[in-house]
Formats: C-alpha cells, sequence, structure tokens
C-alpha cells in the first residue's frame, strides 16, 4: 500500500519552535503518523498542550522548554532525544525568524541575529544531531524550515530573507556532505495561517489583497506544511534530497507587500 510509505512507526524525531503553528502541526502530524518526538520552544505551557495533543493519538511527546536561540540549548536536544526514547531518526529544524525592517534600518546586528537565530543555531543541531542518528537509526532525515522570501525579494526583509536564503543553499550543501545515510531536505513556505499573519486574517481587506496575489488564492494552513514535512522524513521522500519543496500557493512574486516608501 502506498500510504504505508508516508508511516513513520516507531521513530523519534526533534522539532524545534513546536510551541504553535508550523512547529505543532508538524510534531502532530508525526505523531499521527506514528513517531514519538522530542519538541522544544520557550513557552512550557504551549509544548504541553502540544505534547498532550501527541498523546492522545498514542505516541510519546517530551517538552523541553529552552531558548533556542542560544547554541548549546539547540545541540543539547539531540543527547535529550536519545536519552529520553532510545535513537533519532529526523530532525526538523523550524525555530526561526526576524522582524521586518527597511534596508536603511538594518544594522549588521540585525543581520548577525537573523543568521545566528536562522542558520547557526540550526547548524548547532544537525552537528550534535547527525552521529547520534548513525549510532542509534544508522540512517535519517533533516528538515530546514526556510521561507518563500528567501528566494523572493521583498522590502523590509533583508536580514530575515538573506537568513533564510542561506538556510535553503545550507540545506543542499550539507545534504552533499550528508549523503548517502541522512536526507537533508528543507520546505519554504508562503503566507501560512499562523500567529504571524494575525494581522492579515483580523483585516479582511489585507487578507482579501494576499489571497488575491496568490496563485491558488488562498492563505496556507500550517497542515500544508506538516504533509509536505511528514512527505521528506518518511520512506515516501526516500529518493529526495538536497532539495527545498516550495509549499507557497505558487508564489512567483510576493503577496504581501510591506508598507516601505520608495527614496
Amino acid at each position: 500500500m502506498i500510504l504505508d510509505r508516508f508511516r513513520i512507526d516507531d521513530t523519534v524525531a526533534i522539532v524545534t519552535g513546536a510551541g504553535r503553528g508550523l512547529g505543532a502541526a508538524i510534531a502532530v502530524a508525526f505523531a499521527e503518523a506514528g513517531a514519538d518526538v522530542v519538541i522544544s520552544a520557550r513557552s512550557e505551557d504551549q509544548l504541553d498542550e502540544v505534547a498532550a495533543r501527541v498523546r492522545e493519538v498514542g505516541r510519546r511527546a517530551h517538552v523541553v522548554a529552552a531558548d533556542l536561540a542560544d547554541p548549546d540549548a539547540a545541540a543539547s536536544l539531540a543527547e535529550t532525544a536519545v536519552s529520553t526514547f532510545g535513537r533519532l531518526d529526523t530532525v526538523v529544524n523550524n525555530v526561526g525568524g526576524a522582524l521586518p525592517r527597511p534596508l536603511m534600518d538594518t544594522k549588521p546586528k540585525h543581520l548577525t541575529a537573523a543568521f545566528d537565530f536562522n542558520v547557526t543555531n540550526a547548524h548547532a543541531l544537525v552537528l550534535a544531531a547527525v552521529p547520534r542518528i548513525l549510532e542509534t537509526a544508522d540512517g535519517g532525515s533533516i528538515i530546514n524550515i526556510t521561507s518563500a522570501v528567501g528566494r523572493l525579494p521583498g522590502r523590509a526583509f533583508a536580514a530575515y530573507g538573506t537568513a533564510k536564503a542561506a538556510l535553503a543553499h545550507y540545506t543542499r550543501i550539507a545534504s552533499l556532505d550528508l549523503n548517502p545515510r541522512i536526507r537533508v531536505n528543507g520546505i519554504a513556505p508562503g503566507s501560512i495561517l499562523t500567529s504571524a499573519l494575525d494581522i492579515v486574517a483580523a483585516d479582511d481587506g489585507m487578507r482579501s489583497a494576499v489571497e488575491s496575489a496568490t496563485p491558488l488564492r488562498r492563505l496556507g494552513d500550517p497542515e500544508d506544511i506538516a504533509a509536505a514535512a511528514l512527505y521528506l522524513a518518511s520512506p515516501a521522500g526516500a529518493y529526495v534530497t538536497g532539495k527545498v519543496l516550495e509549499v507557497d500557493g505558487g508564489l512567483i512574486a510576493p503577496n504581501l507587500e510591506m508598507p516601505i516608501p520608495d527614496l
């Protein structure tokens, strides 16, 4: 049965930024497909809610409340997964972000912070996870969550877009170094209905404009990204590595323009 290839029974995954939004949806999807999960974010209350959803489908969840802006905190998740569940198969580097700013207000420190949060910390977890994946599972999957603005230029995204573009290319490079035993892929979401788009979702005019500028004429759902992550983590995606899936409603240009005036 082809659907069996989407099962990840009795595997173990780490999902960062899993307290809400994309990370929460990915963690629950993995559990529904048979995996146990280590979930991490800053808010323990949010993580506990996600863990309860994981347990409702009969899988185990281990909560790690931590500031994942710290590379050491991110890296420690690999050992936590093995000490808690005995193995590690999949890592989802979902935590990240940076505030939009006009280019001329983006200081070098903003670029540095965005790169560290989105790329350096992902690399720290990869470095820690790879030996544990090889020791306990013999092979596995790493999935990096990038962004459509890492591919499509938009005003005010100098820091965030540049960092996500770097993470996408890091994904391609890492896949070569880790072949053939560990597959490394990315997902580049478009405009997804998470808390980051609360303002858009609450304003009918703004939401309509964003949807009209999206070829599929709707905002994405976190489960759209979770489904892509499950494909990449499962045997269904066993012949895919070094790729960034664009799960963005068909965008060929940004669908949300920041109100930045011309010079």
